[in-house]
């Protein structure tokens, strides 16, 4: 399937569609805007030839997120002729405060679990990832995130002795530090580059594309360097809430490592210069 056709939008859960039109939603998913005839705008994501189950990981991300902060809200799920679709409300973006949007990451951050994980896996273009409970941050993020993502970018020829000899220096750097250091499980967005913000209603910040997950809440702080996006304020404002040390740039590489080395098995070697450049800190 390419694109559905109107035959298949007649068939979603939704009363006299009037207007459908194709919208950017991401390298993942088809994403459509749908109008009904009492002027209700809806965002319907469609992933084709996938069962209706594949949209759980982001429904359940949403609603553990959207207790504590805004996000958009699950209407319908479901599966016509074998592609899953999601209907969410429609936001209409407007312009906001990022000292806002860093006072409600970090009290997302402050919502707590007794072990890292979360209720399903997800699976992604490369791989799933594993999110099975576990009491230790350092055997979670070892072998449920960083060894699974670095044997698929072997597979695909894109790791080397040298990446694996500075890898696993980098290894024993994190597991050394986290065994000395407490992890308390934080709910993590998961995902957090800045496409995956924006302000909406009353300039409010909200969150969208989860890949939710309780972990250590600077695996997501790292996200929002890798990339940029993120202003003065975000920082000043999540500070506030979570101070920052001066040893706080070295934590983060370990995490930065993680998306750099998924963006190099995903896109290929134009990443590999930016893993390489972590890998040999270490």
């Amino acid at each position: 399937m390419k694109n559905p056709n109107s035959a298949w939008f007649k068939q979603l859960p939704l009363e006299k569609i009037t207007t459908i039109k194709p919208v950017s939603g991401g390298d993942i998913n088809l994403a459509y805007q749908a109008t009904t005839d009492d002027g209700k705008k809806y965002f319907i994501k469609v992933q084709p030839n996938h069962s209706q189950t594949y949209f759980n990981h982001e429904i359940n991300g949403l609603k553990a997120i959207g207790k504590t902060i805004n996000t958009p809200t699950p209407i319908h799920h479901g599966e016509i002729d074998g592609n899953a679709y999601l209907i969410l409300n429609w936001l209409d973006e407007t312009w906001g405060n990022q000292e806002d949007l860093g006072l409600a990451v970090a009290k997302m951050h402050q919502q707590h679990n007794d072990k890292f994980g979360f209720m399903d896996n997800h699976q992604t273009k490369a791989l799933i990832k594993d999110n099975s409970w576990n009491s230790s941050w350092v055997d979670f993020y070892i072998h449920q995130r960083l060894e699974p993502e670095v044997d698929v970018a072997s597979q695909r020829g894109r790791w080397n002795k040298w990446r694996q000899e500075h890898y696993q220096r980098m290894v024993n750097r994190f597991a050394d530090h986290y065994q000395k250091h407490e992890v308390i499980p934080s709910l993590l967005h998961g995902d957090l580059w800045a496409g995956n913000f924006l302000f909406a209603g009353n300039h409010e910040p909200f969150l969208i594309d989860p890949d939710a997950l309780f972990g250590d809440r600077e695996f997501d702080l790292a996200m929002t360097t890798v990339f940029g996006g993120f202003d003065n304020s975000f920082y000043q404002a999540y500070s506030s809430i979570f101070p920052f040390d001066d040893e706080l740039d070295e934590r983060l590489s370990w995490y930065r490592f993680y998306y750099l080395c998924m963006h190099l098995v995903l896109f290929g070697e134009s990443y590999g210069g930016a893993v390489d450049q972590i890998l040999r800190q270490f």
